[in-house]
């Protein structure tokens, strides 16, 4: 008999996610079936999109990716002691049935993780994973850059922004990026090597040709006002609105007249949109990690108790780089 514990959202989010939001019970998991298997939680993926994508019953469990090792299978091809990253929830255990997965709309929903070597496999939900692949695709196949141009990253201190800023000086282009603290502007010159930091948009007077979008609101409208003739854009999220209440508040200056006089090709995406190339955008990644041209930082919460105050850290600027919680 194995127990296990989850978190549960008791009510909707309004403004910031509080404890009082999520509470935590225990479920008693029934004998595996066959072609199932027991996965045990490592690592929780802490991310802002979760606050967005729960549905509309509650209660409901706590959405999000996990990086768990097999420990009891009756599934050939999920032996014990693979690593597997999983979209199972806030959740110490988890009964898998991988054909199950396969009509998950979280795609992909469950796979092997890759041989990371002497890496840790937290990076399965960092830069060796759907982070990395939200950063190495919509940077690659969105904006396209060219050696030369001028790459602006919004939250460039944050997991994804701070891969985009290196995929961008990989690629041979000059990458600013803004960031909401002196510290993480130091630590995005010293570590991620960017060309240009700043905490303020308004700051910045050069030109941009690629703008991949983070943050939304009244700095981006600014990165777009000037960006050079067929600019592009990516838009990876908005966490400037997120916890916003306030309509008037949400608001930015109206930026049809960037794009249409600049001609701006704008875009937004999921990672779910390259579910069929994962393992391609992993093994770039991976790669790069190896040959030393992709750094990472993890900002690690220990314990599962620990989930909410990563979550709730996430809107109030505590993480560089990519949060998680140690199970």
């Amino acid at each position: 008999m194995v127990l296990a514990k989850k978190y549960v959202v008791v009510s909707p989010f309004v403004g910031e996610p509080k404890e009082s939001d999520f509470k935590i019970v225990e479920e008693e998991l029934p004998a595996l079936q066959e072609n199932e298997f027991l996965a045990e939680a490592a690592y929780l993926s802490v991310d802002p999109y979760q606050r967005m994508k729960l549905g509309s019953t509650y209660p409901c469990d706590m959405i999000g990716g996990q990086i768990a090792k097999v420990t009891e299978s009756r599934n050939i091809d999920f032996p014990v002691g693979t690593w597997v990253m999983g979209h199972f929830g806030w959740r110490t255990h988890t009964i898998v049935n991988p054909d199950d997965a396969k009509s998950s709309p979280q795609k992909p929903y469950l796979y092997a993780l890759p041989d990371f070597g002497e890496l840790p496999v937290s990076l399965g939900l960092g830069v060796c994973g759907r982070v990395g692949n939200t950063a190495y695709f919509g940077l690659t196949t969105i904006c396209r850059p060219k050696p030369g141009e001028t790459v602006v990253v919004s939250g460039a201190a944050g997991a994804v922004g701070s891969h985009v800023g290196q995929i961008a000086k990989i690629l041979g282009c000059r990458v600013i990026g803004f960031a909401g603290s002196n510290e993480k502007c130091e630590w995005l010159v010293k570590e991620i090597r960017v060309d240009e930091d700043s905490a303020s948009a308004s700051t910045y007077c050069g030109s941009v040709d690629c703008y991949f979008d983070n943050v939304g609101g009244e700095l981006s409208s600014t990165v777009m006002s000037k960006m050079n003739d067929y600019g592009r854009v990516a838009v990876c999220g908005a966490i400037a609105a997120y916890n916003e209440t306030d309509p008037e508040k949400r608001k930015a200056t109206a930026i049809q007249m960037f794009v249409v006089g600049k001609q701006l090709k704008i875009e937004g995406f999921l990672v779910n949109r390259f579910a069929d190339r994962t393992l391609e955008g992993i093994t770039h990644n991976l790669q790069w990690v190896k040959e030393g041209k992709l750094k990472y930082r993890e900002h690690v919460y220990e314990g599962f108790e620990s989930a909410v105050e990563a979550f709730k850290g996430l809107f109030t600027g505590d993480n560089t780089g990519k949060s998680l919680v140690k199970v």
